[in-house]
């Protein structure tokens, strides 16, 4: 039966890549290829893996699963719907006024750069959640939008490898104490830097970054052209954003989970929302306009939770309950005790791989393809390396960058995925080489300066 949770794994996967051909919602064999592997193993009697990786049974560790996933998911919708708040009253347009550029040249570096801090400072998921949203703006083609949104993926992900809340793995590594905040600094951020520098440069003499930005058959060479504000839009950017930076800063002195933080997060932004009665600052011509349509301007929470994608977040959940599928059901380790799927394919590559750089680099490229999660958890048990080793360092990276490489290999690419459907093999011919180049030259950076510096 274990054959045939990998098989259904496989199956479900090749349904999500050829999404479009099939013309079937990514979301639904996800959700299918989760309920089923773990009917395999329940209904194959298989044993099961419990987090402390001892066998456990099959509904404590199913729980456990679900605890780690429900995580995410409330974090993600916390984030989501903060975002569409600060949307709804137009607090974005603070920031985009100020963008005048209509050079796609410009507007690449300027995505990159908010990219990759933004997502040091928040997390990769929440920046990229955040930036899609300013892209819908900035760039109203959706043909156009997807490059620079593809682009904000890779800047995301190279930008939370050297924070110690910029990226999941990253965050389980520090609590871990495998690397010390000081430690990811000093050994990742000029690997990172080189991450989105190399495939930026090189998108920048492509094609699709060439020329101006468009807005329908209009070039946009009118950049006096804004978007109205509202007298509460400042505010609610404000608090949205910071409501945002508080989530590590709560973690950090509660060592609760992130998704607690989210939470508060999320209820002030809504309590401010409800405080400040937007409908009251309306523009007139606004009002007129709503009240021409029959109807009124909705800019509560109610309307924000209503926008978010909620597909996305069910292909997530199907993805992430597939993925613990294969971290749970026990087989035969490498040392000849009962170890997890994925566990068991890690030890063979330790052992089947000369070079421990290698085996890395290969954890990098598995990332792509599978949840980076359970691959960083399989090699923080795998190895017992001291705080801030370089192979901690370098599992950091290489976990947190590899999976730009494909458009569902991390939870920014996910989040993008979901919010402006962007087709897996599109990403894979257009993007998938840049994000790999990058890749390959961060790793290379890292090696160089862990031979030659440190």
């Amino acid at each position: 039966m274990v054959i045939a949770v990998i098989a259904i794994f496989v199956i479900g996967y090749l349904a999500i890549v050829f999404e479009h051909p099939l013309k079937l919602d990514k979301t639904v064999p996800a959700l299918i290829m989760g309920a089923l592997a773990w009917a395999a193993i329940s209904l194959g009697h298989l044993e099961v893996v419990g987090h402390d990786h001892h066998l456990g049974e099959l509904e404590g560790v199913l729980l456990h699963h679900l605890g780690k996933i429900a995580e995410i998911l409330f974090f993600l919708i916390g984030a989501m719907t903060i975002v569409e708040l600060v949307g709804l009253h137009k607090g974005f347009s603070i920031i985009t006024n100020k963008i005048d550029t209509t050079s796609k040249k410009k507007m690449l570096l300027l995505i990159c750069i908010l990219a990759f801090f933004l997502s040091a400072t928040l997390d990769n998921l929440a920046s990229t959640i955040v930036l899609v949203a300013l892209l819908r703006k900035l760039v109203p083609q959706r043909e156009e939008r997807l490059w620079f949104v593809s682009m904000a993926v890779i800047a995301a992900n190279a930008g939370g490898a050297w924070s110690p809340i910029g990226d999941v793995t990253t965050t389980m590594l520090w609590i871990g104490e495998k690397v010390s905040t000081g430690g990811l600094i000093t050994h990742l951020v000029l690997p990172s830097i080189v991450c989105i520098a190399v495939p930026g440069v090189i998108a920048s003499f492509m094609k699709p970054f060439q020329g101006n930005i468009t807005r329908g058959n209009v070039e946009l060479d009118d950049v006096s052209e804004k978007e109205l504000k509202r007298l509460s839009s400042k505010t609610m950017l404000v608090v949205g954003v910071g409501a945002l930076v508080s989530v590590p800063i709560f973690k950090t002195l509660t060592h609760l989970p992130p998704y607690m933080g989210m939470m508060l997060a999320l209820g002030v932004v809504w309590l401010v929302s409800e405080l400040i009665h937007p409908e009251e600052d309306f523009e007139e011509e606004e009002h007129q306009d709503a009240h021409s349509e029959g109807g009124h301007v909705k800019t509560n929470a109610h309307e924000a939770l209503s926008r978010i994608e909620m597909s996305s977040i069910l292909f997530f959940l199907g993805i992430l309950v597939s993925v613990a599928a294969l971290e749970s059901v026990a087989v035969m380790g490498a040392g000849g005790h009962m170890v997890g799927l994925l566990k068991s394919a890690a030890e063979w590559l330790q052992h089947t791989l000369p070079n421990q750089d290698i085996v890395i680099m290969v954890l990098g490229f598995l990332s792509a393809l599978i949840d980076n999660v359970p691959l960083v958890a399989a090699t923080m048990g795998m190895y017992t390396a001291p705080t801030d080793a370089s192979l901690w360092h370098f599992i950091a990276f290489s976990a947190g960058t590899g999976g730009s490489m494909l458009i569902i290999g991390s939870a920014a690419g996910v989040a993008a995925m979901g919010m402006e459907r962007i087709d897996f093999i599109w990403y894979l011919k257009n993007v998938g080489w840049l994000a790999f180049l990058g890749f390959a030259a961060g790793c290379a950076v890292f090696i160089a300066m862990k031979y030659l510096v440190f």
